[in-house]
């Protein structure tokens, strides 16, 4: 498992990964191609997200030292000892390897290791596979909610008027 900051040279790539794995048509798990149609990011947006958070960090997984990108995570200081962890993928033909599991420690531990106490992420409320697959790991719904970005295409188009984000979080 190698781990490393993205490049610009990686975000088109990253872009197709991301797609894939959340919106891809029944490619693994963690679709939300049944609630949330569109995009889930592109290029113009993902880097202007990284310039506009220039303490956030954009983690890519590979087999090896510039291979092809097999997950993504980006973490990002949130005040208070937390970091937000958000854009968790791994490639959907994959995900059997149990890469994420792994992935994921590697995240707390990078955080861990700039001073998190917590780790914080939002998951559509309708991703119960996805939500009981945090809980294994420890994380937790805090009870808070936020509202999912109905009327942005930018991050998708929605395919119910009931969506939202729950929060999740976990103590490091």
């Amino acid at each position: 498992m190698f781990i490393s900051p993205a490049c610009e040279a990686d975000l088109d790539e990253v872009v197709v990964l991301v797609n894939s794995a959340y919106r891809g048509k029944s490619e693994g798990w963690t679709t939300e191609d049944d609630y949330i149609g569109g995009q889930r990011t592109d290029g113009m947006i993902l880097r202007a997200d990284l310039t506009a958070n220039p303490n956030a960090v954009l983690l890519l997984l590979r087999d090896e030292a510039g291979g092809p990108i097999l997950g993504t995570v980006w973490l990002e200081p949130a005040g208070d000892a937390a970091w937000y962890l958000g854009m968790f993928t791994v490639r959907p033909d994959l995900q059997a390897r149990q890469l994420g599991r792994g992935f994921l420690e590697r995240a707390e531990v990078y955080v861990r290791e700039r001073g998190a106490r917590r780790m914080r992420m939002t998951v559509v409320n309708v991703r119960d596979t996805l939500i009981a697959w945090y809980q294994r790991r420890g994380y937790a719904l805090t009870g808070e909610t936020q509202p999912f970005p109905y009327g942005d295409a930018r991050f998708g188009e929605p395919k119910r008027d009931d969506l939202f984000f729950v929060v999740m979080e976990k103590a490091l």
